[in-house]
């Protein structure tokens, strides 16, 4: 079964708007939380949030297809622009049916939906936008970038809440080993930070309340009162290592393994003893026919809620016993906030970076241990070391656990 490797690699975040700028500031401990501008929230409970920031999104796109695209698309098509443009992948009449589209989200257009009921219930039904079915769908990223580049292989989106970014590559890896597809644009793109995403989150406990954009969020830290919400878009290409090599691409990792279960228990709760995070993490690495100790790099979920972090680190140390004790940690949703269906792809590409640099990004604000959360996560500092296999955790409401293994490559 051939091997699917890692070719291209873009990003739309709130630390910055390429891989470059935003892996200088993930090893280097900046943040991208901020006050909410994006709406007026000096009237809500949550103030802080991780926006993206200095977006223009007619320098990816014309500008007319940027007004009917919702930020989560436009989002999408930016990041699939660096991501094709660094793997060098030509899209031809040739090879466009072998090329797949996964871009995932977990909720699509919401402002878009947001928007236009408030057009529906105050101007009626005539007011409301003809391209409003477009913006809202959940699959507009995959769509969009599919149509701007003229692929005609699968395009889809997967939905699994905050796994989504993670199952949509995982959705890609098996596309690519079955030999569906010889190369895929695979990721997630998000754009939540609205008056309805931030209030939800805001009436379902998991959000910060803290207006101290300074200080938060503050996963695996015993202080830790909630996510801070983030947004963006990360996608990868992908390609089966036959194909990559027949035209001389630059490879960058080797995406190893793949796994997806669900803890089948609580529609927000995870099993409280790890074991849903847990098998996943032993499913994806038995899949990539890696020991368990020859992990040296966790990308956890780490959302800094009180129940996330404390069952993530029951899971790890389910799938690792003793070594995980042992194995450097760290959650980068302290950095860049939870950009929902995104983020899975977004430390998917940390992976990648960790693995050809030989740094490790930290836990910035961890501050106060918790004896529920006793691994080492990497606090506040960068750490050099060379990595060979990396895993990168994705949970989701609904019960949904997405582990990645990537590896490098040796040809």
């Amino acid at each position: 079964m051939e091997r699917v490797v890692i070719t291209g690699m873009g990003t739309i975040n709130p630390l910055a708007l390429n891989v470059k700028d935003t892996w200088e500031k993930a090893i280097n401990g900046v943040s991208g939380v901020g006050p909410i501008t994006l709406f007026d929230a000096s009237e809500w409970n949550v103030k802080i949030a991780s926006e993206v920031k200095d977006f223009n999104p007619d320098l990816y796109m014309d500008f007319k297809e940027a007004r009917r695209r919702d930020r989560f698309e436009q989002f999408g098509v930016a990041a699939a622009k660096e991501a094709i443009q660094s793997s060098g992948l030509e899209i031809t009449d040739k090879s466009t049916h072998d090329i797949g589209v996964i871009v995932s989200s977990a909720i699509g257009g919401l402002k878009s939906l947001q928007d236009n009921i408030y057009t529906l219930k105050d101007q009626g039904f005539r007011k409301v936008s003809p391209f409003s079915i477009s913006m809202m769908m959940p699959n507009g990223a995959a769509g969009f970038i599919s149509i701007d580049y003229g692929i005609r292989g699968p395009s889809l989106s997967i939905a699994s809440a905050c796994a989504s970014g993670a199952d949509g590559i995982g959705v890609a890896w098996t596309m690519l080993r079955a030999g569906m597809i010889e190369a895929a644009i695979a990721g997630g793109a998000e754009a939540t930070v609205t008056p309805l995403g931030v209030g939800a989150f805001d009436r379902a406990a998991a959000i910060t309340r803290s207006p101290d954009w300074t200080s938060n969020p503050r996963p695996f830290d015993r202080n830790r009162d909630g996510l801070v919400m983030g947004e963006g878009a990360a996608l990868l290409v992908m390609e089966t290592e036959s194909h990559a090599k027949s035209r001389g691409a630059n490879i960058l990792a080797e995406l190893a393994g793949w796994s997806s279960n669900s803890d089948g228990f609580h529609v927000t709760a995870p099993r409280s003893d790890g074991s849903g995070g847990g098998l996943a993490i032993q499913k994806a690495l038995a899949v990539a026919q890696e020991d368990p100790e020859q992990v040296g790099y966790i990308n956890a979920h780490g959302t800094a809620t009180v129940m996330n972090d404390a069952a993530e680190t029951a899971s790890i140390k389910y799938a690792f016993g003793e070594q995980a004790y042992h194995i450097p940690i760290s959650s980068t949703k302290s950095m860049t906030g939870h950009m929902m269906g995104a983020t899975g792809a977004l430390e998917a590409i940390f992976l990648v970076q960790t693995i050809r640099e030989g740094v490790l990004p930290p836990t910035i604000h961890y501050e106060t241990p918790d004896p529920a959360c006793d691994l080492d996560y990497i606090p506040n500092k960068a750490r050099e070391k060379k990595v060979r296999v990396a895993v990168s955790n994705s949970f989701g409401f609904g019960g949904h656990n997405a582990v990645l293994v990537i590896r490098k490559y040796e040809g």
